[in-house]
């Protein structure tokens, strides 16, 4: 249960999404949904992100809901408590990773270097985040560790675009990209679903061929 590879392949891109007002929770989510991108990572960036998350849970149960920036062990047990569906961490520590896999969900630990990426693997976990993607090296060093190790997915966050995405998802060891492009702020704080729901269907129209 603990590997998140089910959850790679749900969308091209899994939008790492910030909301400040839980008010704009659900017709955010509603609008990625309507554009074809039905799984979110929310953010606990924010004092009212388990309400928001909450929110999603119970209004708009046909999106995979993820909770995003997960740091402590508490974090986990909260957002698991809120209905989060999947854990992405930023990195990994190893007793946030014995923690997370102790809970019924899938985890998806942030990895940024090879070693990291050999230790998460090695507790059983094959479908991982890379963050920062773009800082960390971008697609060609997740081209390198393809090689000597092929059998990890990625989900490259961090700096990536609509413009960089398809560089990222050509590889045989990208399954999806995380992107905040498709909920920008301007965008939530203006109530303007429409263009929330237009770059969700940009995003699901890079589906890989």
């Amino acid at each position: 249960m603990a590997d998140a590879t089910s959850v790679l392949h749900v969308s091209p891109v899994i939008p790492v999404v910030t909301i400040a007002d839980p008010q704009h929770a659900v017709p955010v989510a509603r609008a990625l949904a309507d554009g074809g991108v039905r799984i979110i990572e929310l953010t606990l960036r924010t004092d009212s992100a388990l309400e928001s998350m909450k929110r999603i849970a119970d209004e708009v149960p046909d999106i995979l809901l993820g909770a995003g920036t997960i740091l402590t062990p508490g974090q986990a047990d909260a957002a698991v408590a809120a209905g989060a569906q999947f854990l992405v961490s930023p990195g990994v520590t190893p007793s946030l990773l014995d923690h997370m896999l102790q809970l019924e969900v899938p985890v998806l630990p942030g990895v940024a270097t090879v070693g990291e990426v050999m230790a998460v693997l090695e507790r059983g976990i094959t479908a991982m985040k890379f963050f920062p993607a773009g800082p960390a090296g971008g697609p060609d060093y997740l081209a390198a560790i393809g090689a000597p190790i092929p059998q990890v997915q990625f989900c490259p966050t961090g700096g990536v675009s609509l413009e960089s995405a398809p560089g990222y998802l050509s590889l045989p060891n990208v399954s999806c990209v995380g992107g905040s492009w498709l909920t920008p702020r301007a965008a939530v704080d203006a109530e303007d679903w429409k263009q929330i729901t237009r770059l969700a269907q940009g995003a699901a129209a890079l589906g890989k061929h």
